[in-house]
């Protein structure tokens, strides 16, 4: 035997009928909190940002750099020969 109930009721009167808290207020809190710190990570992806980073860390960080993409170059031609 199979049987279907049907309850319509917004989500405030399903979560006092449970007994559940209303969270409503800690999730416009933690929403404003991760939109605040993308916002922040945001800014320091930007090409500026990136350079004064990379440049922080000398000559030695940029040849290394280099190395990496001479090589990613270096893959992508090797497998486009094989083809």
């Amino acid at each position: 035997m199979k049987m279907t109930i049907e309850i319509d009721c917004s989500p405030e009167e399903a979560r006092t009928f449970l007994g559940l808290p209303d969270v409503t207020g800690l999730n416009e809190k933690m929403v404003s909190e991760m939109q605040n710190r993308m916002t922040a990570n945001m800014a320091a992806l930007s090409p500026e940002e990136l350079m004064k980073n990379w440049t922080a860390f000398g000559v030695g960080a940029q040849d290394q750099f280099r190395k990496l993409m001479a090589h990613a170059v270096d893959m992508g031609l090797g497998n486009n020969r094989n083809k």
